[in-house]
């Protein structure tokens, strides 16, 4: 089971997540995000579980527990299909997802608020983020 771990402190390592959810079962990997820009930690992490039991009683055990100064936020991780889709679900028509995911209704790369909008294009009124439709304008 794949793990989001949120609110974490700039000063944390793998190993003190490893430590924490080792308690409630194995654990198969521990993975803090990096800023591609800095190289610094952001503040989250992903651990994987063996098992969806084990998963299951990290999350509920270490939701809402200090690590390291900060309370930590966790729950089970979006699959990759699962985060791409915004309000819309996984697709509309041709697109990646909904109203603020990838895709977008037509053959676009977002809708409302997405990549894209309306018909095709990377625009819409408000430039590259998308606006309510038009054609990149």
């Amino acid at each position: 089971m794949k793990i989001h771990v949120g609110n974490l402190s700039d000063e944390i390592s793998e190993d003190d997540i490893r430590q924490a959810f080792e308690k409630n079962g194995e654990v198969e990997s521990v993975i803090i995000t990096k800023n591609r820009y800095n190289g610094r930690p952001k503040i989250f992490a992903f651990v994987v579980m063996k098992s969806s039991e084990d998963g299951q009683s990290a999350i509920d055990s270490l939701d809402g527990k200090e690590l390291k100064g900060r309370i930590l936020k966790i729950g089970e991780a979006l699959s990759d299909t699962e985060g791409h889709g915004g309000k819309g679900g996984p697709s509309d028509k041709d697109g990646f997802g909904g109203k603020r995911g990838h895709g977008g209704t037509k053959s676009g790369f977002g809708g409302g608020k997405g990549f894209s909008s309306g018909k095709g294009g990377f625009g819409g009124k408000k430039g590259f983020s998308g606006g309510r439709g038009g054609r990149g304008r």
